[in-house]
């Protein structure tokens, strides 16, 4: 199986696993993303999802056991560059990528399409496509400048060039980086926090609005805010939450991510 699969405390741990390859994306590796993705969206019970690697990597790009003909001519009925269908962004539950080892070229760029991202220190990071004779893929001239922004994306993007763990934080791509054995337990504790303590629609909308904002105005965002409060004002988890944290006990969530969720709030 090159993705394993695991659900514990509301939380779903996806696990690229070829490690005999550094975790190399193939031997069916998109398709069983896109499964696990798809599994982690409709199922109530996950509440956040963590993205890592088997070690020694995270995911050290695409599989080059083909040599030359890694990058030959693709079926043009078949290839996307996006590499997966359903990008993590599409998940309506957080997906924090655990970066636990090297991630390169693909590997990467799966991590940016990830809400939150965690990176080992000594880890080796880069999108390397320029090197190789293709380019940036799976989304990354999209996410990348929204996330470091363009100045910075583009010293990623062009050069081609590897870098550390302390190297990406200062440049904007991950939100922590520690010893590579400390990232997936660091990751897991952040999830179940987020699976424990947060209301499944309210963080799904935030979420919504968050990738949408590079697409929208500032009178577009609040029309937006102010469509998604009259949604969940008033439900029973907005009293749920204030009356959790008055009496300082766990919150009992009733809102359905499968079910309650509309595309258009103001249908309910």
């Amino acid at each position: 199986m090159s993705v394993l699969f695991d659900v514990a405390d509301g939380v779903a741990t996806v696990t690229l696993h070829r490690p005999e390859v550094r975790n190399a994306f193939g031997a069916g590796m998109g398709s069983a993303l896109d499964d696990a993705y798809h599994k982690c969206d409709a199922d109530d019970s996950i509440r956040a999802v963590v993205l890592t690697g088997t070690p020694p990597a995270f995911c050290s790009g695409a599989d080059m056991s083909t040599g030359g003909d890694t990058f030959g001519t693709p079926d043009p009925t078949t290839f996307r560059a996006a590499a997966v269908s359903v990008p993590a962004w599409q998940v309506r539950k957080p997906v924090i990528a655990a970066v636990n080892g090297h991630a390169i070229g693909l590997g990467f760029t799966l991590a940016l399409q990830c809400d939150i991202r965690i990176f080992a220190a000594d880890a080796k990071y880069g999108v390397v496509q320029v090197r190789r004779g293709v380019m940036g893929d799976a989304y990354s001239h999209w996410t990348l400048p929204r996330i470091v922004g363009l100045a910075n994306a583009a010293d990623i993007l062009l050069t081609g060039r590897t870098f550390d763990g302390y190297e990406a934080r200062q440049l904007g791509v991950c939100s922590r980086v520690l010893p590579n054995d400390e990232v997936l337990p660091a990751a897991l504790e952040l999830a179940r926090d987020i699976a424990a303590n947060t209301a499944p629609l309210s963080v799904a909308y935030s979420k919504a609005l968050l990738w949408e904002s590079a697409q929208l105005d500032a009178a577009a965002i609040e029309a937006r805010e102010t469509e998604y409060h009259h949604y969940l004002m008033g439900a029973p988890d907005a009293r749920e939450g204030v009356l959790a944290f008055l009496e300082q006990r766990a919150p009992r969530w009733q809102g359905r991510v499968s079910t309650d969720w509309r595309a258009d709030p103001s249908t309910r």
